[in-house]
């Protein structure tokens, strides 16, 4: 386990994206852009159930995570970890909670009926920054 750098700590905290890279079914990367938090020990992200996010993580729990700060663009934190957990459970209340940090809503406003969210708990391994 790597502790996010304490100088570093305000990039998951402030509206900055991450970009998460998770690896495919054929071995390739994929890259997304998401919303995150951090609780101390993860960084967490929120997806839907059946999602290319969601099936790749199932499959490989390993992924990377790149920062960069809305600020400073040459400034950015790079996490690479494994996902130690993939929970339903409290994921309504997380995804809202992303959407007031990062839009200002108390709600997430791209909900679709039926649809499952889930939340994504990574575990830090190896962290870079610069800047």
């Amino acid at each position: 386990m790597a502790a996010v750098p304490e100088s570093y700590r305000d990039l998951l905290a402030k509206k900055a994206f991450a970009h998460v890279a998770t690896v495919g079914h054929d071995g390739a990367p994929q890259v997304t852009p998401v919303w995150v938090d951090y609780d101390g020990t993860h960084v967490r992200f929120n997806t839907a159930r059946g999602r290319v996010k969601d099936k790749n993580l199932q499959r490989s729990p390993k992924v990377a995570l790149a920062i960069q700060d809305p600020d400073n663009p040459y400034r950015y934190i790079q996490i690479r970890g494994r996902v130690v957990e993939m929970t339903e459970k409290g994921a309504d209340a997380h995804i809202d909670a992303l959407a007031k940090k990062y839009t200002g809503q108390e709600r997430y406003a791209h909900r679709r009926p039926g649809e499952v969210r889930v939340t994504v708990k990574v575990l830090p391994e190896k962290i870079q920054s610069m800047g």
